[in-house]
């Protein structure tokens, strides 16, 4: 009986934890306007990658997160923009993330490639 209840808990707390990292499908957005509509944050990310890409695995082993197949890109090292102040400039990929965000911006999910002008 006990060892049901224990493997119960257990398929119970993984399905929990994977739950926590998923992303709702939904339209890109393609401008800073049309990402904060949608509820996501305008960032600037060093580089954006697949799921499966190896830097992306192993920054998620270390931060101890599990990663699920998932229908959008990862960004990698990422910081804000105010789009509305102004003064800020991304020399890298301006991206949209609608995700979860990890480690300050170290690793970010549900992220898509915006035109922004700033």
């Amino acid at each position: 009986m006990f060892a049901r209840l224990s493997t119960v808990s257990t398929v119970l707390f993984f399905a929990t934890f994977a739950a926590a990292t998923a992303v709702p499908r939904t339209d890109k957005p393609t401008t800073g306007d049309e990402c904060t509509a949608v509820g996501g944050d305008v960032n600037c990310c060093n580089s954006v990658s697949e799921v499966d890409d190896p830097a992306v695995k192993t920054i998620a082993g270390l931060l101890g997160i599990v990663l699920g197949p998932l229908d959008a890109l990862i960004g990698l090292t990422c910081s804000g923009i105010d789009i509305i102040g102004g003064g800020n400039s991304c020399t890298s990929q301006t991206v949209c993330c609608t995700g979860n965000n990890f480690g300050g911006g170290l690793l970010v999910i549900g992220c898509s490639p915006i035109n922004i002008d700033i």
